[in-house]
């Protein structure tokens, strides 16, 4: 019966990740399709180029909710008060598949023909719960990288490397380490075209975003 219940709730948290915010909320306010905009990418980077910031300030937080939201209820309806936090949730898999599910929704949203963002938020959202030392300080990574080199997309990469690597530093191979990695490379298979554009000094700074 609970593995049952354990798929359900992971089909579930697929569907609320699969929220497209950014698209709903540039539709919303513009009336335009964000996936025919700017680089087509649902996340906060493109929508404050159609939308403005606040728009995107809303997107970012909204998609860190869809992996927050679902992995902070699981934790909370499974968690076990005779053992440590981090025994508690590295013990039990399926929050990893929890977590995951988040992000997979939003970048392969069934609401928009499996197409979607780039995970970096959502990611953030559903791994601050479980590595809670890693998120901040590839956050911290990820605001030096941007204040330095000014290209967003260099900084997520950064931002999930960084994750893994500092996951590993303070507690070795865990389940955690393994999911982080599992993460980061999404992650960097999502931004091959920043990359690309990157590597031929193409790509638009983050300064030069309205």
């Amino acid at each position: 019966m609970r593995v049952q219940i354990e798929i359900l709730f992971v089909l579930a948290t697929y569907l609320v990740g699969s929220i497209p915010v950014g698209y709903l909320l540039v539709r919303y306010v513009t009336g335009q399709n964000i996936r025919e905009l700017g680089s087509g990418n649902i996340g906060s980077t493109n929508v404050r180029r159609i939308a403005g910031r606040k728009i995107a300030a809303i997107t970012q937080l909204l998609d860190m909710a869809k992996g927050l939201l679902p992995v902070g209820l699981y934790l909370y309806l499974t968690y076990d008060l005779n053992v440590t936090y981090y025994q508690n949730i590295v013990s039990d898999l399926s929050i990893y598949y929890v977590a995951f599910a988040s992000i997979l929704g939003h970048d392969f949203s069934i609401f928009l023909k499996f197409k979607g963002g780039k995970g970096v938020n959502t990611t953030l959202g559903a791994s601050v719960l479980l590595a809670p030392y890693s998120v901040f300080i590839s956050v911290a990574f990820y605001f030096i990288t941007k204040w330095c080199f000014k290209y967003v997309s260099l900084a997520s990469i950064v931002l999930a490397i960084t994750m893994v690597v500092s996951e590993f530093v303070i507690y070795g191979i865990t389940p955690t380490v393994y999911y982080l990695l599992v993460c980061m490379i999404l992650i960097i298979v999502l931004h091959h075209k920043n990359i690309s554009r990157l590597l031929r000094n193409q790509e638009l700074p983050s300064q030069r975003l309205p």
